[in-house]
């Protein structure tokens, strides 16, 4: 397996904002919007392309972009358009804000975005989820979940993840039999030690781990998890693990459980592709097409139309 990361999206070489804030600008004036010119620009700039052209449009025109693109686009596309124009950790942050309030809370998007990301990215999301809602996210969290799940989430969010220990095959030996005991070997799973190990140690230790507690156990951690623990904590450990195995696989399989059965898990679908295109989403096709034997793009058109499915698309990329 490869960890070399693709991603689908790249930066315009001859990249000139003010030039773009002026198409978009003209794409939105006057009557009716020219999507087609939207999708264009904003799916062949990066992030902070897009950001610069925010800039440029307010500088220009005194006005500001998302909120234009706002009132000119509508439903799933406006969506799309919206993650896109956000700076990454502040689209995480709606997204996770958005899971939270209201009635129940949606686990598996709070599993996708906080047990999948590297220390680096949980840092920046949880300085800006602060700023953006004024609470710290460990405390909104806390009160929408609890159990061992909050015990994991907490120690994810709180940064506990140490990527400076660096490899060390014996450590992980050691950790390995001590999940082992904590589960298989004693009646009833000690979820603490799963928790302490999954949360702290870096996906790169982990790995050596895993390995080590396949040894040990005679079967994978991952099957371990599926047998000896319940409910949301085995989701999010499954993530975890399956992350520091093959994350574009990880994702693959979540963008097919968006896209199965009836209605699509629109608020997935479009979050995975705009949130990965800059990262891996090369990889996550490949792994689509591998594990389904189908493009990940001939779903995408089976679930989506209009302008919300040609922004998708150009999101994946050549074929």
């Amino acid at each position: 397996m490869s960890h070399h990361r693709e991603p689908t999206v790249f930066g315009a070489p001859n990249f000139n904002a003010l030039e773009d804030a002026a198409t978009l600008r003209a794409a939105m004036k006057g009557f009716g919007t020219d999507e087609q010119a939207i999708i264009d620009i904003l799916t062949a700039r990066s992030n902070q392309q897009r950001q610069a052209i925010s800039q440029a449009f307010t500088h220009e025109y005194g006005r500001n972009l998302i909120e234009d693109l706002k009132s000119e686009l509508g439903g799933h596309f406006e969506d799309v358009i919206v993650a896109l124009m956000l700076p990454p950790e502040e689209y995480l942050c709606k997204e996770l804000h958005h899971c939270m309030e209201g009635l129940g809370t949606d686990e598996d998007t709070l599993v996708e975005i906080l047990c999948t990301r590297t220390k680096k990215e949980i840092a920046d999301i949880v300085e800006a989820y602060e700023r953006m809602y004024d609470r710290p996210l460990a405390e909104h969290m806390c009160s929408e979940t609890s159990g061992d799940f909050r015990r994991l989430l907490t120690l994810i969010v709180t940064g506990a993840r140490d990527e400076e220990a660096g490899v060390d095959a014996a450590r992980a030996q050691e950790a390995a039999q001590a999940l082992y005991d904590a589960g298989e070997a004693k009646w009833g799973t000690d979820e603490e030690i799963f928790n302490k190990i999954l949360a702290h140690e870096s996906f790169a230790q982990l790995r050596l781990i895993f390995e080590a507690y396949k040894d040990i156990a005679g079967r994978t951690i991952e099957q371990a998890i599926k047998a000896e623990i319940g409910g949301e904590l085995k989701d999010a450990l499954s993530a975890i693990v399956e992350c520091v195995e093959n994350a574009p696989a990880w994702f693959a399989q979540r963008l097919r459980k968006a896209m199965e059965g009836a209605g699509t898990e629109d608020k997935a679908l479009i979050r995975i592709i705009a949130s990965r295109a800059e990262i891996d989403l090369g990889n996550i096709k490949q792994e689509y097409e591998r594990i389904y034997d189908k493009t990940l793009e001939s779903d995408i058109k089976g679930e989506t139309s209009g302008d919300y499915k040609r922004a998708l698309v150009a999101l994946l990329g050549p074929a």
